[in-house]
């Protein structure tokens, strides 16, 4: 009788909105249903919704077969995020749905630090009849929300939602659930397609990219549907091609027939990014804009994108512009289609496939036809296609009702077995069988399956991969040994590859064991270039691979241990109640960092030219260069690397990197380079000086990427002001002066324009011996002047004895006076580890 009042009252409330969304768009309000927050019996207010505690549940309803709630969380953490729900069987919410509509579905991961199990956690989530999320692990950085947003349609009734584990030991967990009604037509039921097949309303949306391009990142306080918006310059592919507009004043002409306050808030209506005609204004084919927006391959997106237009001085019905959307869709965009005057906002929406690589491109380009072409965006929205079905309704129901019958099947092939053993026994009583030993397993997680060995399989080029076997291979009881059997507490990293251990072998060796993990991005491929890789060559300043591990479903690689962690580590840490400013954390003087850039420039360059076949590493970022217990630098992680011979200029291959560090000229070409480790190794520089992340959305839009604010200050001469305040006035200007043209010629827009790694360590070591020695200027040092070639000119003629190691930290030094070729000559890189 409860449930029925509570049903018919929900239905009046409901139906009560109904009648306003019936007479006009704009009368709509954002529901007070439902926000839970999970775990809890508190119902903090926040932006500005109450999330109720799902132990005194109104309006919905709550069941499992083991679930329970658990608090943590620091005192600065927020109220929403001090609890959670852990799901160890399969369990669910039903929400009682008064009207059908779309609806935005919004989950909330937090895996707080007291509970160090909760990063653990791997299982699926089911809305309806689709599964939204499958075999999920939240991956989030240091006091940032994992925050997944689906948009689906949903009829009158019950709403189910299954947490579901992914396998026996294994669970989910949940901080918080968002499920509201969305405004009127917010999701077309057909939109645009460029294939045959057409776009059906009726599938769950997953939110991917929510992007406010030209302004700052919005936040869901400052969004009319609680949305967070990020800045769009990571993924703008050349910024010279565009800049951000002047920004509207005042608030958008919203016309209810064509896009809305709910579409997107204010903000990214009175921003925008257009043509920046000003770098060549002669050619209209350097004016276009295009932004890549990384996706899974081979899947549907519904691409929303947002005009408005605040560019136009005067009267727009002049303005039109092109649209393109991964080069299958091409559009124009007139505004004055849509109003006669200025700041109407309108959107756009097509259903793409993404390309092979991955990628959806977006791209406005100026009409040549018109006097003064120009083109502008505001927004854009990617949402992938959700299609995988969930469970079958009531799988654990019907599973149970099997169980007789398994049970029956089971004694009854009991028997049969016993009496073929009986039988047996007694004809072959008098042969003797050979014992063989069984191996312990009791040590292994109980999750793990069998020890089937993954790298007998072949690679992707079809080709076998026997020659893994090295001698390298450590077997998974000995992994066991090492890290406890995988104890959290011994978890010093998390990478795109997976966790990281520190651990003991059993001869007292220190190792770091890096165990791959399903969702994070990287997987075989990289695991067995990674051997590949490290498995022929070795130098002081790239870390060496001790062993690998590939049984029973497991890829597990070992390596020698450092002591001192990630260069970044050392430069700067993540402000606890931001989440994203930061502060300074080095304790490392000039001379310590630059010995480090030398170390890392070493291994950098003996990987591109040490080998019979070059070795671009291609993922060169601070996390990925490693300290020792004596700050000495080595390169790491090298699943992402690319070999190829050396004479070859280039490898057409897909974009792989990281955000901040990518070569610019090889996400647009997709062709890689050894330039474009000289690019990545760049940005590593920068952080060094300036001791702050190479994206930073918490600063102000022109500082959020380093590279592009850094080298503004440089090409002023101005360096020093931007450099870590820890290093002010203790510097030597010339050896800053020096490190910033280093810099700089990295950064060059094109491959083609920047120096070889032997040259970036010429004049690192130069930057070094500046330091130490304060050498006055010589006219030859002016920036137009390439030192590095001087220097080597100079000192040809005296060359290194042939009783150098390549274990000899002065191997390549200025100091040591000679010829780099004939360093590598001496190199024995077939040697055996």
């Amino acid at each position: 009788m409860e449930n029925f009042q509570i049903f018919s009252c929900l239905s009046l409330y409901f139906l009560f909105h109904f009648l306003f969304f019936a007479l006009s768009y704009g009368d709509y309000t954002l529901p007070e249903l439902y926000f839970i927050n999970c775990g809890s019996t508190s119902s903090p207010t926040i932006n500005p919704r109450t999330f109720t505690g799902d132990e005194n549940p109104g309006g919905f309803s709550f069941s499992s077969g083991g679930s329970r709630a658990v608090q943590g969380g620091s005192s600065s953490t927020p109220e929403l995020y001090q609890s959670a729900r852990i799901f160890t069987k399969t369990s669910s919410y039903e929400l009682h749905i008064a009207q059908d509509g779309t609806y935005v579905v919004r989950f909330h991961f937090y895996p707080f630090s007291t509970l160090p199990d909760l990063q653990n956690a791997r299982f699926s989530v089911e809305v309806s009849r689709f599964r939204v999320l499958s075999n999920f692990t939240a991956q989030i950085g240091s006091n940032v929300p994992h925050i997944e947003e689906f948009l689906l349609s949903v009829p009158p009734g019950k709403l189910k939602i299954r947490f579901v584990p992914s396998e026996r030991n294994y669970f989910g967990f949940v901080n918080a659930i968002e499920v509201f009604l969305a405004p009127p037509d917010f999701i077309p039921d057909s939109a645009f397609h460029a294939t045959v097949q057409g776009f059906q309303g009726n599938y769950p949306l997953r939110v991917i990219h929510r992007i406010n391009v030209g302004g700052p990142k919005i936040m869901p306080n400052n969004d009319t549907l609680l949305r967070n918006w990020i800045p769009d310059d990571p993924y703008l592919v050349n910024k010279d091609t565009a800049k951000n507009s002047e920004p509207h004043n005042g608030k958008p002409n919203y016309q209810s027939e064509y896009a809305t306050e709910f579409d997107a808030p204010d903000f990214v209506y009175n921003t925008a990014k257009e043509v920046n005609r000003t770098i060549n204004s002669s050619s209209l084919n350097t004016s276009n804009v295009l932004w890549r927006f990384a996706v899974r391959k081979g899947t549907k997106h519904l691409v929303r994108v947002h005009f408005c237009d605040i560019v136009s001085q005067t009267t727009n019905e002049q303005l039109k512009f092109d649209l393109s959307i991964s080069g299958n869709i091409s559009k124009e965009i007139w505004p004055y289609q849509h109003a006669s005057r200025q700041a109407v906002p309108f959107l756009d929406d097509s259903v793409v496939d993404s390309d092979n690589l991955g990628f959806i491109n977006i791209s406005i380009s100026p009409r040549s036809d018109l006097r003064n072409p120009t083109a502008f965006l505001n927004g854009v929205e990617i949402m992938e296609l959700v299609s995988e079905l969930g469970s079958p309704p009531g799988g654990n129901d019907s599973r149970n009702l099997r169980l007789p019958v398994i049970i029956g099947s089971s004694v009854g092939g009991l028997i049969l077995v016993i009496i073929l053993i009986v039988l047996f026994g007694f004809l072959l009583k008098r042969r003797k069988w050979k014992h063989v030993e069984a191996i312990d397993w009791t040590v292994a997680p109980p999750y793990a399956g069998s020890s089937y060995t993954r790298t007998t399989d072949t690679t992707i080029t079809g080709s076998p991969l026997a020659d893994l076997n090295l001698g390298l291979k450590i077997h998974i009881p000995e992994i066991l040994y090492a890290t406890k059997n995988f104890n959290a507490k011994l978890m010093i990293g998390e990478g795109g590859f997976g966790k990281v251990y520190k651990g003991i072998l059993r001869n007292g060796t220190k190792v770091a064991v890096k165990r791959s993990e399903p969702g994070h991005g990287q997987g075989l491929p990289e695991f067995q270039t990674e051997i590949m890789v490290l498995s022929r060559i070795r130098h002081q300043h790239l870390v060496s691979l001790i062993g690998y591990c590939d049984e029973r479903n497991e890829m597990i690689l070992v390596y020698e241990f450092m002591e001192k962690g990630t260069l970044r580590d050392h430069l700067y840490i993540l402000n606890e109640e931001s989440g994203e400013s930061t502060i300074s954390s080095s304790q490392l003087s000039w001379d310590q960092r630059l010995r480090i850039c030398i170390g890392a420039a070493k291994g950098i360059h003996y990987l591109h030219t040490g080998s019979s076949g070059a070795i671009i590493h291609r993922d060169i970022k601070s996390t990925n260069i490693l300290l020792d217990e004596h700050y000495k630098a080595k390169v790491a992680d090298f699943g992402l690397s690319r070999t190829g011979p050396l004479d070859q200029s280039y490898v057409c291959t897909d974009v792989k990197g990281s955000f901040g560090y990518l070569d610019p000229d090889y996400f647009r070409c997709s062709q890689l380079t050894k330039k474009s480790d000289v690019y990545s190794f760049g940005v590593v520089l920068l952080e060094v000086v300036c001791a702050r992340p190479v994206i930073d959305h918490s600063l102000p839009r022109e500082q959020t990427n380093l590279a592009d604010w850094a080298m503004t200050w440089q090409r002023k001469g101005e360096l020093d002001k931007i450099v870590d305040p820890l290093l002010v006035a203790k510097i030597n200007s010339d050896s800053l002066r020096k490190f910033g043209e280093t810099v700089e010629k990295c950064l060059q827009e094109y491959g083609v324009d920047r120096p070889e790694m032997v040259d970036v360590l010429w004049d690192l070591e130069y930057c070094l011996s500046l330091q130490k020695s304060a050498i006055p200027r010589e006219p030859y040092e002016d920036s137009t002047t390439d030192v590095s070639w001087d220097l080597q000119m100079n000192v040809v003629q005296r060359l290194p004895s042939h009783r150098m190691s390549i274990d000899d930290e002065d191997s390549f030094s200025v100091a040591s006076q000679f010829n780099a070729s004939e360093v590598f000559s001496q190199l024995k890189i077939d040697e055996a580890r």
